[in-house]
């Protein structure tokens, strides 16, 4: 019969629990004790399952992903990052899409972590934004990490993106090639981040002396159309922009459309620049400036603390200062000085 998770706590006197809390890389087993144990699973040629580790611990093994993110390329890295590191502890991910808009988000998200008992949640952007989640997520005992363009409280812990800093970067770029009429494709109203990124570069703007005209300014929803039909009005005015800042790459690339079907060449007679550096950015012809977003890394960090959270002993989880996560500008072919 093969070696059983019994015989490994066994052969070196220590509990099942102690046992799945090396299989687990929990950081609470002293060296010596984890040492044997890793001895005894090699002597005895144990191999554990994720079913009977999950049983040994009282845990399930799974990890849930709670996002409302609608780029498909942002939402790729996340989830990665996230597998990249539950992988090799043989813990599986959960996936659940959500809104932040809906009346019933709370009853929703707790459904779903009643549904899968998930053994803690990554919370992406903007879902953890959402009022009343981390105190729901307390109150069911499931540790969870946040990540948004804001700072958060109520998290196990949290990550913050400089989204204000980085747009900023990409005034300074523009004002640097000489761009004084310039457009702005805003993200959604309701996204923090939409705000975030909008305010940062507006902001920088008026510090120079520069202030974007009301009709050089359009919205849309982060996606490619919305791209399109924010940029062909603005394009459409007589002293239409030299350069536009669209407040993430899908809708970049949409003004870029927007621009070949006006007849308006880029960068010759317009520069544009995206957020986020997802992997359409060098696609694009030309390549796109864009403010590089380190979502899979971050996933990874986040996933790494979600775990030293989970193995902390009741009672003992922390709601530390929000971690900052800078942004960086990344100049491409898609900017250039005003003809």
């Amino acid at each position: 019969m093969p070696a059983t998770i019994w015989d490994v706590a066994n052969e070196v006197g220590v509990s099942i629990r102690t046992v799945s809390r090396v299989l687990n890389d929990s950081p609470f087993v002293n060296e010596k004790t984890r040492t044997s144990v890793k001895a005894a699973i090699e002597r005895l040629g144990f191999s554990p399952n994720s079913r009977a580790r999950a049983l040994a611990s009282s845990r399930s093994n799974l990890i849930g992903l709670i996002h409302e993110e609608v780029n498909a390329a942002v939402l790729d890295q996340m989830q990665r990052g996230i597998i990249d590191v539950c992988a090799p502890r043989h813990v599986e991910l959960v996936i659940h899409p959500s809104s932040g808009a809906s009346p019933t988000v709370l009853e929703d998200v707790e459904a779903f972590l009643r549904r899968s008992r998930v053994d803690g949640v990554v919370v992406g952007p903007p879902m953890a934004e959402v009022k009343g989640l981390p105190e729901l997520l307390e109150r069911l005992g499931v540790p969870a990490i946040g990540a948004a363009a804001m700072a958060l409280s109520g998290y196990d812990g949290s990550f913050r993106y400089e989204e204000r800093a980085a747009t900023a970067q990409i005034a300074r770029l523009l004002l640097d090639l000489g761009h004084r009429r310039i457009g702005l494709v805003r993200g959604p109203e309701r996204y923090r981040s939409a705000h975030e990124r909008a305010e940062g570069f507006c902001g920088e703007l008026v510090r120079a002396g520069v202030t974007i005209a009301p009709h050089h300014i359009g919205a849309g929803n982060y996606g490619f159309v919305s791209g399109i039909e924010a940029a062909l009005p603005i394009l459409a005015t007589p002293d239409r922009p030299t350069a536009i800042f669209a407040s993430n790459d899908y809708m970049a690339a949409g003004v870029m459309k927007a621009a070949a079907l006006s007849g308006i060449s880029v960068p010759a007679q317009l520069s544009v620049v995206g957020f986020d550096d997802s992997e359409m950015a060098t696609m694009l012809h030309p390549s796109l400036t864009t403010v590089r977003r380190p979502v899979r890394e971050l996933a990874r960090r986040m996933t790494e603390r979600l775990f030293d959270a989970i193995a902390a002993p009741a009672g003992t989880r922390g709601h530390g200062t929000p971690l900052p996560v800078p942004l960086e500008l990344v100049a491409r072919e898609s900017t250039r000085p005003p003809a």
